[in-house]
């Protein structure tokens, strides 16, 4: 099994191999999982003077839940609704290789830095981005990128209505408890 730390590296480096790899891997789902906390907790680091140790920790669980609620979104969009005609994959392959396109986060820890640190988490962003679009593509054994990018629009808009549903839901229960 290769280390989380050669990985993490090769995933950040857009390496296509690397997503192959830990598509396959079934033992990966842990390592997987590790990047997804590794890189929402240096993103809470380095925003812990605004968000401060509480919004650390929810943060961490909202990125695992995001994470689970991401892949089996690009699960579903990507095997049912855009499938090519090769497309073969488990909700799991999807776990697995999304979850390392988190890699590039852990440099998010940098935004502690002032005036640096905004700038070094809009590039994070991107390059995470673009790593989850090749983990998808990988994943869903695409041919097309575009679709790959259709995939992953499709349910970040999805998801990002889950969310503001969850949290209007959630605001609008605390108000009627006070």
């Amino acid at each position: 099994m290769a280390s989380i730390t050669d990985r993490m590296i090769r995933a950040a480096k857009l390496d296509v191999t690397l997503y192959e790899e830990v598509e396959a891997d079934k033992g990966a789902m842990g390592q997987a999982m590790a990047v997804v906390v590794l890189s929402s907790v240096a993103a809470g680091v380095g925003s812990v003077g605004a968000a401060g140790i509480k919004g650390l920790v929810l943060g961490t669980i909202a990125a695992l839940v995001g994470w689970f609620i991401w892949a089996f979104l690009t699960y579903f969009i990507g095997t049912r609704l855009l499938s090519e005609p090769q497309t073969k994959a488990d909700y799991g392959e999807l776990l697995r290789t999304i979850g390392f396109s988190s890699s590039p986060g852990v440099l998010r820890v940098l935004g502690i830095i002032p005036i640096v640190g905004s700038i070094l988490n809009f590039i994070c962003g991107i390059w995470m981005l673009v790593a989850m679009v090749i983990a998808v593509r990988q994943a869903l054994d695409y041919k097309s990128t575009w679709r790959a990018i259709g995939v992953c629009l499709i349910g970040w808009i999805v998801q990002l209505i889950i969310f503001a549903i969850f949290f209007w839901l959630a605001g609008g229960f605390g108000a009627s408890q006070g």
